[in-house]
């Protein structure tokens, strides 16, 4: 492959060059500036690769892999929202974490995730997500938002955090590749619809 010759005869060209460099008469500090070039050289080459590889996931797979969403990762599965939050969004996601959860009385996510309960359970999540990218300074500014479901969800600052009715944002800002993820440690509870 082409590519891998030049890869390959850049390496020989500057291993040739540093093995020139460092023949036996050159004192030890010749050789100092050199060794620190070649260092930030592969640090700087280390940065462009590791840049180029990365991709960013989108919000269903970034919850997935941080690892503390297993229940909301059900639950997304249970009311068939997977798909649609790996859309092209932009979404922003109130994403609650399974030990909020387990704040909830017990017996209610299993409940929750029995098939004659899906529209509660879309309900539920829908209350969680907003239409558009809204970052954590963004939202700051505003007293309330509607989330899919079309139901209005209180925004307040408090001690400068964050709170979305009664549950507050542990950490904001969670890029995705469609969207951002807001961690809040409180399930939402959608009112009651009139």
């Amino acid at each position: 492959m082409q590519v891998e010759h030049h890869s390959e005869s850049a390496a020989f060209n500057l291993r040739s060059a540093i093995l020139n460099y460092l023949k036996p008469n050159k004192p030890m500090k010749a050789i100092k500036p050199l060794f620190q070039s070649v260092v930030c050289m592969l640090g700087l080459a280390g940065l462009a690769l590791g840049d180029h590889h990365m991709e960013k996931k989108d919000i269903v797979a970034t919850a997935v892999a941080a690892g503390s969403f297993k229940t909301l990762a059900a639950a997304l599965d249970a009311a068939g929202l997977v798909e649609t939050l790996k859309g092209p969004g932009p979404f922003t996601v109130f994403a609650p974490t399974d030990e909020a959860f387990a704040k909830l009385p017990a017996g209610t996510v299993d409940t929750l995730l029995k098939p004659e309960n899906k529209a509660k359970l879309v309900d539920i999540l829908t209350y969680h997500v907003v239409a558009g990218n809204v970052p954590a300074e963004a939202a700051m500014k505003l007293t309330e938002a509607t989330a899919l479901n079309k139901k209005a969800i209180k925004l307040e600052v408090k001690d400068g955090a964050l709170y979305l009715n009664k549950s507050k944002v542990t950490k904001a800002d969670v890029k995705a590749s469609n969207g951002t993820i807001h961690i809040i440690d409180t399930v939402l509870m959608p009112p009651a619809d009139k």
